[in-house]
Formats: C-alpha cells, sequence, structure tokens
C-alpha cells in the first residue's frame, strides 16, 4: 500500500497542480520533486521512526524521548522550558505541515499556498470570511494579554515555537514533508502568536456555529406560530448534563428584557457555519457503580476524520508534572488526558456565543456609527491577502465595538434589504485558555481542577473529571453573557445599548456537580440545565439522542467493568430510528406491496435499531430517512432567502403529532397530502435508489460499504486517505461515524487505589508522513472498537520491552 502511494504520487502532483492553478506550468517544479536524492520519494520510510539525538540550542538540559510501540513520544526532562521545547520538537518531526496548514486556514492564508481558486470555489473569498470573522484579531488579544499578565507562561511558549523552529532549521528540502514539495512551499518561522491562533481555530470550529439571521428570515417569512413548531427550545424529552432537580444556591445576576422588536430584515445568503455535527461524548462512573471499586472516565471528541489525524498523543514528565493524553499540534501541554493523580475529558457545551448586530453608518464613508444617540468612530483595517501566482486582494475590514463588520457591502453579494452587520463573539476577547491546561495537566485533585479551569472561557466545554481518590465531578466551563430571553436569536439593533450584552456570568455560577446521588456524570452536546437554572440558556443546535442513550444505559448498568465502558463507547443503537421507524412502517399499504418491497419492509422490522457495520437495515433505514426529510422540507431547501431543517427529533414530532402542517402537503399538487402520503411515496423512492445503487460493481446494503466512512487527507488526496472504513454508528448515535465525522479520539482511563490505567486509540497514527510504514495503522483497531494500553511510567529506560526507539536532546 505504502509502495503504491509512493509510485503514483507524481500522477497526483500533477493532477493537483493543475486543480489547484498555483503556478505556470501547474506543477511543482520537477527537478526537486522527481530527484532520488532530495524529492518525493525521500519521504518514502523503510524505518517507522529515524528521528536521531542531537545537541541543540534552545535547551539547558539533556532531555530524554522514548518511542514506543504506538510511536507515542514520553518525554523525560528536568524542567518545564526544556520539556516543552522537546514537545514542539518532537511534535514537528511528526506533523509540521499539518500544524502548519491548519493555521493558514484559520490565518485566512489559504490563497497564498494554493493560489487564488480551486475548481469554482474562490479561496480568496474563503479567506476574507476567515479574516472577517476576527480569528487573528482574537488571538493577538490573548497573546498581548499573556504578555501582560502571565510571563511565565507565556515563556513556555516561548520555549515550545523554540523547539518547533529548531526542528524546522534541521530540514533541508529532502526532509520536508510531501505536502510542502507538492505544493511547493516551505515552513516558515513558528511563533507563540500560532498557539494562541490554534486556540481562535478551536473557537471557529466549536463556538461559532448559530443561525440568528436563518432565525430572523423564518420568522418574517412564516411568522412566530410556525417559527415555533420549527425551532422549539425546549422539547419535554430533555435529559441535561446536570442532573434534573439539582439546586443553586446562588444570586444570579439579573437583566432586564426590554421593549424590544428585532428588526425583521432578511439576510440571503449566510455566511458558512461550522459542522453542526462537532461535539463529544464523555461519561464517568464512580466506584459504586463499578466492579472494582475505582472510577473509570471515558472520553470522545467527535470532530472531522482526518489525516494527519487532529490529535497527537505524548506523555510529558519532569519534576513538576506527569501527563499523558492527547495534544492539539500546535499548542503546548495536554489537552485531554490524565496525570498521575486524576483524569480529564470534555465535550463541546452548546451555547449561542455569536450575536449580530444591525449597523447604521452615517454616510458612505463609513467612518462613524450610530451608537446609543451619538455617532460614534469606526476603526478600519486594511488585510491584504496574497494569492500565489497572481496577485494580492485588499480587504477593508470596519470595526464597531461590537466586533467587525461581516457582512457589508463588499461582501457576501448580498441581495438583501440591509448589508452592514457586526459580529459580537466571545472568541474576540482576550481569554486564558493556555493557562487552563498549563495548570490542569499538574492538578492534584478536585480544588486544583476547578481552579485550573476556572481560566478556560472557549470554546466553552463540559469538563469531566476523575481522581484517584475516588471523586467525579463536571463542571461547563467558558464565558457566558448574561442574556434576556431571545437575546441573540435574531438579529438586533446595534444602535440600542439596551440589546448588546450587560454583563457576564461569574465563574461560579457556571453550572457543576460533584459526586451526585446517581454515581456518575455525562454530557454528550445536550442542554445544559433543566429550567430550574435560573440563566437563560439556547443554542440552536442541542444533541437530542447520544445523551439520552448514554444516560438510559449508565442508570441500569452495575458491576461497571473498562470493557463495559469501551462498549458504551462503540454503542450503534439509533434512538431516531426507534422513534422515528414504527410510525412510518404502520403507515405503509402492506396489502398492495412486491416481492421486492416485502423483502426491504421485512429487513426494516426484524432489525433491532443498531447501527452495526455489517446490518443491511440501516442502510435502508438512512435512505428512506434522508428521502422523507428532502421531501418534508422542500419549502425549507428552495427558500429564496437563507433558513434552516429542523433538528431531527423535532421533524419526528412534527410527523407524529401535526399531521396537517402545511408543510407536510406539496403545495404544487391540488391533492392534501399526508405524513402516510409522505412516507408510502419515500418508500417506493429509497427502494429504487438502492437498486440502482446496488447495480453498481461492488456496491452491497452493508451499512459500512454504503454509509463509507472515510478518513480524508487534509488535501483530500485519496491514496493518502482511507475509506470504507469498517465501522458502524452514524450522526446522532453513540458511536458519532459518519461518513467523514466522528470519534476523533477515544480514550478510557480507570483511577484508584494510589493507580492510574488508561486506554486509547484513534483514527490514524502517529506519524503524519503518508510514506510511513505506520502511516494509518490504528484505523482499523478503531473501527472494531479495540484500544491501546497507553504505556505510562514515571521512568523509562531504552531497555523497556515496549520501547521501540529513544534519542537524547542535549544541550549545545
Amino acid at each position: 500500500m505504502k509502495t503504491f502511494r509512493f509510485v503514483i504520487s507524481f500522477s497526483i502532483a500533477l493532477a493537483l497542480g493543475i486543480a489547484l492553478n498555483t503556478k505556470i506550468g501547474s506543477i511543482p517544479p520537477l527537478g526537486k520533486f522527481l530527484s532520488p536524492f532530495h524529492g518525493f520519494w525521500q519521504n518514502a520510510e523503510n524505518d517507522s521512526i529515524d528521528i536521531e539525538s542531537e545537541s541543540i540550542e534552545g535547551i539547558t538540559d539533556s532531555v530524554n524521548v522514548y518511542f514506543d510501540e504506538l510511536l507515542i513520544p514520553h518525554v523525560f526532562a528536568s524542567n518545564e522550558k526544556d520539556l516543552l521545547f522537546t514537545q514542539g520538537y518532537v511534535t514537528a518531526y511528526h506533523r509540521l505541515w499539518q500544524m502548519e496548514f491548519q493555521l493558514y486556514s484559520a490565518a485566512g492564508r489559504l490563497a497564498e499556498i494554493l493560489g487564488p481558486k480551486i475548481g469554482n470555489t474562490s479561496l480568496i473569498d474563503v479567506d476574507r470570511q476567515m479574516r472577517r470573522i476576527g480569528l487573528m484579531h482574537g488571538a493577538r488579544k490573548s497573546e498581548e494579554l499573556f504578555k501582560k499578565e502571565e510571563p511565565e507562561i507565556y515563556e513556555l511558549l516561548e520555549s515550545y515555537s523554540a523547539g518547533v523552529n529548531a526542528y524546522i532549521e534541521s530540514l533541508s528540502y529532502a526532509d520536508y514533508p510531501i505536502e510542502y514539495k507538492l505544493l511547493d512551499y516551505e515552513p516558515e518561522e513558528w511563533t507563540p502568536l500560532k498557539c494562541f491562533l490554534l486556540i481562535a481555530n478551536m473557537n471557529n470550529m466549536l463556538s461559532r456555529g448559530e443561525r440568528d439571521l436563518e432565525h430572523t428570515n423564518a420568522l418574517k417569512k412564516w411568522g412566530r406560530e410556525v417559527f415555533e413548531v420549527l425551532y422549539p427550545e425546549r422539547p419535554d424529552v430533555v435529559d441535561p448534563v446536570i442532573p434534573v432537580g439539582t439546586t443553586f444556591d446562588f444570586e444570579p445576576i439579573k437583566v432586564e428584557k426590554p421593549d424590544v422588536t428585532f428588526p425583521l430584515y432578511f439576510t440571503d445568503p449566510t455566511i458558512e457555519n461550522p459542522d453542526p455535527d462537532n461535539g463529544s461524548n464523555s461519561f464517568v462512573v464512580n466506584g459504586e457503580k463499578t466492579a472494582n471499586g475505582r472510577v473509570i472516565l471515558t472520553n470522545e471528541p467527535d470532530l472531522s476524520l482526518n489525516l494527519p489525524s487532529i490529535w497527537y498523543i505524548m506523555q510529558l514528565k519532569c519534576p513538576t508534572l506527569n501527563v499523558m493524553g492527547a495534544t492539539l499540534p500546535g499548542g503546548p501541554g495536554v489537552t485531554i488526558g490524565f496525570n498521575d493523580s486524576i483524569a480529564w475529558g470534555n465535550t463541546n457545551a452548546k451555547r449561542d456565543l455569536v450575536d449580530w448586530y444591525y449597523i447604521q453608518f452615517k454616510d458612505e464613508t463609513r467612518e462613524e456609527y450610530l451608537y446609543n444617540g451619538n455617532w460614534v468612530p469606526t476603526k478600519k483595517v486594511i488585510e491584504e491577502i496574497k494569492a500565489r501566482g497572481s496577485f494580492s486582494y485588499y480587504d477593508t475590514i470596519i470595526y464597531t465595538h461590537h466586533g467587525p463588520v461581516v457582512y457589508d457591502r463588499n461582501f457576501t453579494n448580498n441581495r438583501s434589504e440591509i448589508t452592514n452587520l457586526a459580529m459580537r463573539w466571545t472568541a474576540h476577547d482576550a481569554s486564558k485558555e493556555i493557562k487552563a491546561l498549563y495548570l490542569g495537566n499538574k492538578a492534584e485533585n478536585y480544588d486544583d481542577f476547578v481552579e485550573a479551569f476556572s481560566y478556560f472561557s472557549g470554546p466553552p466545554q463540559n469538563y469531566s473529571f476523575a481522581s484517584v481518590n475516588g471523586d467525579i465531578a463536571l463542571w461547563i466551563n467558558g464565558k457566558f453573557p448574561v442574556k434576556w430571553e431571545e437575546q441573540g436569536k435574531f438579529l438586533m439593533d446595534g444602535s440600542d445599548i439596551n440589546q448588546e450584552w450587560q454583563a457576564f456570568m461569574p465563574q461560579s455560577h457556571n453550572l457543576h456537580v460533584k459526586n451526585p446521588p446517581q454515581n456518575f456524570v455525562s454530557s454528550a452536546n445536550q442542554h445544559a440545565a433543566d429550567t430550574l437554572y435560573p440563566y437563560y440558556q439556547y443554542d440552536y443546535n442541542y444533541e437530542y439522542y447520544r445523551g439520552r442513550r448514554i444516560n438510559d444505559r449508565l442508570r441500569v448498568m452495575d458491576n461497571i467493568t473498562v470493557k463495559d465502558m469501551m462498549s458504551l463507547q462503540h454503542d450503534n443503537f439509533n434512538y431516531n430510528a426507534s422513534e422515528a421507524l414504527p410510525m412510518m412502517l404502520d403507515s405503509l399499504d402492506s396489502a398492495s406491496f412486491t416481492d421486492l418491497e416485502w423483502d426491504y419492509y421485512n429487513k426494516l422490522v426484524g432489525w433491532d435499531y443498531f447501527n452495526n457495520p455489517d446490518r443491511q437495515a440501516p442502510t435502508i433505514y438512512e435512505e428512506w430517512w434522508g428521502k422523507l426529510n428532502s421531501k418534508l422540507w422542500d419549502e425549507i431547501d428552495s427558500s429564496e432567502v437563507a433558513v434552516y431543517r429542523p433538528n431531527w427529533y423535532n421533524t419526528v414530532e412534527i410527523l407524529e403529532n401535526k399531521p396537517d402542517f402545511f408543510m407536510i402537503d406539496n403545495q404544487s399538487t391540488s391533492v392534501k397530502e399526508s405524513s402516510g402520503d409522505l412516507y408510502r411515496q419515500t418508500f417506493k423512492e429509497t427502494i429504487a435508489s438502492l437498486e440502482e445503487y446496488l447495480e453498481k460493481e461492488g456496491n452491497s446494503l452493508l451499512w459500512y460499504q454504503y454509509k463509507n466512512t472515510t478518513i480524508r487527507h487534509l488535501l483530500r488526496i485519496s491514496p493518502f486517505s482511507e475509506g470504507k472504513v469498517k465501522v458502524g454508528g452514524n450522526r446522532s448515535i453513540v458511536n458519532a461515524a459518519s461518513s467523514s465525522h466522528g470519534p476523533s479520539w477515544r480514550m478510557v482511563v480507570e483511577l484508584g487505589s494510589g493507580e492510574v490505567n488508561a486506554w486509547g486509540v484513534y483514527p490514524g497514527s502517529q506519524s503524519g508522513n503518508p510514506g510511513n510504514p505506520t502511516y494509518g495503522h490504528m484505523i482499523d483497531d478503531w473501527a472494531s472498537g479495540e484500544y491501546y494500553k497507553l504505556l505510562f511510567e514515571t521512568s523509562l529506560s531504552s531497555n523497556h520491552s515496549k520501547i521501540k526507539h529513544s534519542i537524547t536532546l542535549n544541550s549545545k
């Protein structure tokens, strides 16, 4: 497989070069690229690891690095600066191109390396959007805050950056990762600012999602009654993160809702939202529920399934800490993991943190805008977007006190009634997530954990916790504005002081629970709390299935083992199907079935609702459910202004309880259709579609083949990707592996009696080099539910049976 990948790399380079339109000639410099001494052949590795001991400027003492059988580096240093220097150095060895490329995207610099256009996609516009939403704006604020208030931690960031740069400086062209050669550019200097930009990029993925403008469009288009049917805030089925009935012994900050009429302007198009499936599962059980009396913590972040993988696993050890787990390439410390005393995981805490404000400029110069009855000066920032082999595009971004004006006369080709919309987002504020992780890595108990993550502003996370002394807990950490009901749910008036945020919740008011009577805590991106919580909670994209399934299982499970927790992480029960399919099947007229229809019907009737990879029924159901949604929501999909489909749970509610809802009827025909008509019509269409699918060579109805979960290389190069992975599940299932999205890291940690044992797996490999023999080697084990026992020791040597390779970095 590895030989195949490299034999065809030349044709890949040609195709990629043409597609990217990066240069005259559209291909890398062939002399360098094809050279057997310097070109892509040098990326084909016979050994899985070839890093060697070095004497390096920038460290003060010797550092030992031990690579185990999974190529996980265990870094042992005598001080924190040398530890983080070496973390940067070793991470760059395995993941340099990924580290850089993801931040080119976050910084709005893709056109700089890929050219102005890919196919029909303007990378200039992609870069403009990233500049306008202000990721770098927030990153710079945070860097300045650390320079001023956290100089010691900032020095550690400088050490990490120096380690990355030391590795870069050691490279010749022959050593570059193959992606640099394919795209014909060089790595640039790493700086602490990029570490802050990495946090901003996580905010972009996990806290930028909102539908304020789509809500405004829907309210104006259909009115309040229809709006509430399509997008209700809190269905009765909510099983929240914080157990129902939890009491809150604080006096909340109160904000009065003003007498406000939302400006109902149509806005179309709207900028692209992050993937709505970004989320996670985490659940923890205490010793009362486990077979051996120890606590067990699990975590799995559900994100894009990429190669190189999102996560890089490391152990970091020096006299002040001993921590292991998943790191983000480009960021210091461990993001999700454990140490000698505690373990922690996190899931995305859903909350609406982006609000949009209509801005009224005084005149065409846009130098002043109306606020609180006064004309207030704007700030103009001119962004230069360089397009490789082409030109520079200059974009003027207007800043108000709310934030950047993202929508204006120059961006989005807006056809709406208004154009000037400013973005208020917590990610634009200076914050201290890096301090939170730094302290969290060193935490020894619950109080340390609480103190550490009190500095975590965003993206807001449900932080789960377990300790060797038996405590379990969950804290929802983030920076949350205090909002009146429906504030920020629709477009607001930027000139009205009463419509902007008045205060932020004190951190002590953030939701949390410790050692609850139910003996477990869990989170899966659902509602945070019941209605007893005195603050307004809202997000357009709460999850309604995974959390319910996890809690259903944990309530009845006892004598739990590590294996049981692993099995629950891989649970394939389709809650959506269990609630929707019975009424879909009941509507069918079996008396008129053909033999083929009976065959499909019987497969569904006999299904136990588990989306296991080798079943056929999940394929039939998911195809039917997709066609039903398309038929039901055709008015939404074809709307002349931006709106969006209701979530799956509410779709079932509408079909079951509002059979006369006007969107169920196909208004282009004279006959009034019912939900039953939709079921019967789409059942026949499903069979026709799947029969056509089966006519293609190699296709079957097996769920994993139809779903085609693919771990894609970041450049979407097929030979560097892995498709048709044999994994079950799907979105909204605990095992949330869809076609391109799912569990990006699975971790299980058992703590007790002064001992910590941990297991982990992810769909990829430590090495990001497609020519490495280990590239993608964990994918099959990840898919089948296998885990690796993680090596976690207080001391190691090169003679350890599980150590494959070791190096020493010495001070030069």
